[in-house]
């Protein structure tokens, strides 16, 4: 898409806002869940409550929103900042979890599974979920939390990878695109250009969600990208 077009496009979407403002809702697209295995992983002091598909659902009605996604947490088992044992282990059964709380409610709830893109299972991983009914219809991946750094080439032929091989098994693709905050990675121009003419070439056919407007989400710190 050109930019004129591109420019286009995103006018006519703001020219829609105050009529969908008084809109129901008609799903919500980014919604996690977190078992009690990942609560005693992450720790405490993380602020992070056990959430499961009884409590979304009450959120959802509360709300007036008819469905969600829940997006899996799994990927935080192979962030480079912590050592756990049996690492895909874990990121399985997270995984499987997500699932099963998504099929309590099948009418409302569907589930991505989610991985660290750049570990040595992770298509290994996006096979086997595309494998599963309850997990064959996305992928989460969160580039910050696995340290994804798109100025290193390596880092861009793999997440190419995982998006070609989503793309293939039909599966949609919610990324968080902020690179980690923490480490202070760069984050720009640069950096949304080779996600832009790079990586999101490789899945043409599927739909990627790009999280958060390509921010921290609500809550979080999210510095100026020239800030960092």
């Amino acid at each position: 898409m050109s930019a004129r077009k591109l420019f286009r496009a995103l006018a006519f979407s703001l020219l829609a806002l105050p009529a969908m403002a008084d809109a129901q809702p008609a799903g919500d697209f980014h919604q996690h869940v977190f078992s009690k295995a990942t609560i005693s992983m992450i720790g405490p002091d993380a602020g992070v409550t056990r959430l499961d598909a009884k409590d979304v659902i009450t959120l959802l009605d509360s709300a007036g929103i008819r469905k969600a996604v829940l997006l899996s947490t799994a990927y935080m088992y192979g962030s480079p900042a912590r050592q756990v044992e049996d690492e895909y282990a874990r990121v399985r059964l997270e995984n499987d979890w997500t699932a099963a709380q998504a099929a309590q409610f099948p009418e409302r709830l569907l589930a991505f599974c989610g991985f660290n893109p750049l570990k040595d299972y992770a298509l290994v991983e996006l096979h086997r979920c595309a494998s599963i009914p309850g997990l064959r219809r996305g992928i989460k991946l969160h580039l910050g939390n696995s340290d994804v750094q798109l100025d290193i080439p390596a880092h861009v032929a793999r997440l190419r990878e995982v998006f070609a091989a989503a793309n293939a098994k039909g599966m949609a693709i919610v990324v968080h695109l902020r690179a980690n905050i923490g480490k202070r990675r760069p984050y720009g121009e640069r950096q949304a250009r080779i996600f832009l003419e790079q990586v999101l070439p490789a899945a043409p056919d599927v739909v990627v969600q790009v999280a958060h407007l390509a921010g921290s989400g609500p809550g979080f710190e999210d510095p100026p990208a020239r800030a960092v």
